[in-house]
């Protein structure tokens, strides 16, 4: 590991281990083994130092959303990405903690591109049919929701201990944003033949010429 890279785990470490959230520089470079002239050689000062811990979590999240390939399915591709950074933000609790802080001002790019991803995804899911909203609300609901439940996880564990929360407040999200598969022919065959039967036994609520045209189109439509 670099030394860099060990200043960024050990500040992010101490901070998140802080009761006040406060850390010094001087107990960083002394857990990190460094002496603080080299700190404000790579980083400049606290506050860069800070900026860089956040982008580092940032840059570690999006390493895996990069390399992943996306699947015919982008519904299930929109479910594992959920988990996924459920999974990353209970690995890396100490940078989850830094990059969602809201004492932290990071940089304006840190989060846009993992926002830029879900977009992409949910517009796939737009495209396939699957989606009620426009895909940039879409992805402030996913987002908003998926870092709230994570850090709610990691900073009250206490309260929220069951290891199903995230899939049950995934689950109660997308169905607000998706919605179900369009019917198939195969699925649309048996309920048309089914309706086409009953209309033979029902009382008469449509003209003749309308139930021939409604009994020509079911017929079409059944096996």
């Amino acid at each position: 590991m670099s030394t860099r890279a060990r200043i960024l785990e050990v500040t992010a470490e101490l901070l998140a281990n802080s009761p006040t959230g406060e850390v010094s520089t001087r107990a960083i470079c002394q857990a990190a083994g460094v002496g603080q002239p080299v700190l404000y050689r790579q980083f400049g000062d606290k506050g860069g130092l800070l900026a860089a811990v956040v982008d580092y979590g940032f840059e570690q999240y999006l390493e895996s959303k990069r390399a992943r390939v996306p699947s015919e399915d982008p519904v299930r591709d929109l479910r594992e990405g959920w988990d996924a950074h459920t999974s990353f933000a209970l690995a890396h609790k100490s940078f989850y903690r830094l990059m969602y802080s809201t004492s932290t001002t990071a940089s304006p790019t840190a989060g846009a591109e993992a926002f830029r991803l879900l977009v992409a995804t949910l517009e796939r899911c737009a495209a396939a049919g699957r989606l009620r909203v426009s895909p940039v609300v879409a992805a402030r609901m996913v987002m908003s929701a998926n870092v709230g439940v994570a850090l709610m996880m990691i900073t009250r564990p206490e309260q929220f201990d069951d290891p199903g929360l995230s899939h049950q407040v995934r689950d109660a999200v997308h169905a607000r944003i998706l919605s179900d598969p369009a019917p198939t022919p195969s699925a649309v065959a048996p309920v048309a033949a089914h309706l086409n039967a009953l209309l033979a036994d029902s009382p008469a609520a449509l003209s003749d010429a309308e139930t021939a045209l409604l009994r020509d189109w079911l017929t079409r439509l059944s096996p």
